[in-house]
């Protein structure tokens, strides 16, 4: 009889994991895994059967609060019960903390039994920008001068104390990572230069297929989109890929103006009381896997 072992997993199993994400169509970024893995590497929890990777997930405590992610059994091991035991090793890991995790459709129904009260909706937009945009806007592509720049190492403290307002608790290591090649970012200033001035920033991110914009938070509706303008401006040709809540809807309409197409759903569910953000200035989440 095989024997089944559930530890943490090392930074290479995280990164197999992060793969099996590639190969369930979800498109994950480029060096994900470390990122990923600098918030809680305790949070990475595998079944591994007779040595072998057969489920895994991320559990990831940002201190008084978690998110669950990366949740995926190994087709060759599928209906066995193992993905049920990773899943309990996590949720056992983060306790009684308020957890978030963003569920596919086919999930939906699992999480809710497991306590888990749907919140919103996020839909995932994909195009391509070719440099033609119609449409009434107030972003870069439009023709209105903004204060949108590449951001530097000077400026990842401003960012890490805005990023503060639209995610529940502070998380500077990830960002540590997560604002650092190969990812690049886009920040936006009241005046354009400033110290404090923040309004408004944006990553962009390296994926299996294009690149992927998140997140993406700002102090108004005209921002985000002169980040998102300024962003696509930079990726002219590629594929991109926004992750956006369903109640941005001008923002939707301005993706659809720049020829974007709505793709796939996923709810963003809690167990617990939602966090505290300021959600009108979420346009973009950060990631599925984290939040």
């Amino acid at each position: 009889m095989a024997s089944a072992e559930i530890r943490v997993l090392t930074l290479g199993e995280v990164e197999k994991l992060v793969d099996w994400a590639a190969d369930e169509g979800w498109n994950p970024g480029s060096e994900d895994a470390a990122a990923f893995r600098a918030v809680d590497p305790q949070g990475f929890i595998g079944c591994l059967v007779d040595g072998r990777l057969a489920a895994g997930i991320s559990a990831v405590s940002y201190g008084g609060f978690g998110f669950i992610g990366l949740y995926i059994c190994h087709p060759d091991f599928r209906g066995r019960g193992l993905g049920r035991q990773v899943w309990d090793a996590g949720m056992e890991h983060l306790g009684d903390a308020v957890i978030g995790l963003d569920g596919v459709v086919e999930q939906q129904e699992n999480y809710g039994r497991m306590g888990f009260i749907p919140h919103y909706r996020t839909f995932r937009w994909s195009g391509r920008w070719s440099g033609r945009w119609s449409g009434a806007g107030t972003g870069a592509n439009s023709g209105v001068e903004t204060n949108v720049s590449r951001a530097g190492p000077n400026d990842a403290a401003e960012i890490v104390a805005f990023d503060r307002r639209f995610f529940p608790v502070a998380r500077g290591s990830f960002l540590q990572a997560w604002l650092g090649a190969p990812r690049e970012v886009m920040i936006s200033r009241k005046d354009g230069h400033h110290v404090g001035d923040v309004d408004g920033y944006a990553v962009l991110r390296p994926c299996v297929d294009g690149y992927k914009i998140g997140p993406l938070f700002a102090s108004s509706e005209t921002v985000a989109i002169a980040l998102l303008d300024a962003c696509l401006d930079r990726l002219a040709g590629a594929a991109v890929h926004v992750d956006v809540p369903e109640y941005q809807q001008a923002f939707s309409v301005h993706l659809a103006a720049c020829g974007f197409k709505r793709g796939f759903m996923t709810a963003r569910m809690y167990r617990g009381a939602p966090p505290a953000v300021e959600a009108d200035g979420v346009f973009a989440i950060t990631t599925l896997e984290l939040g």
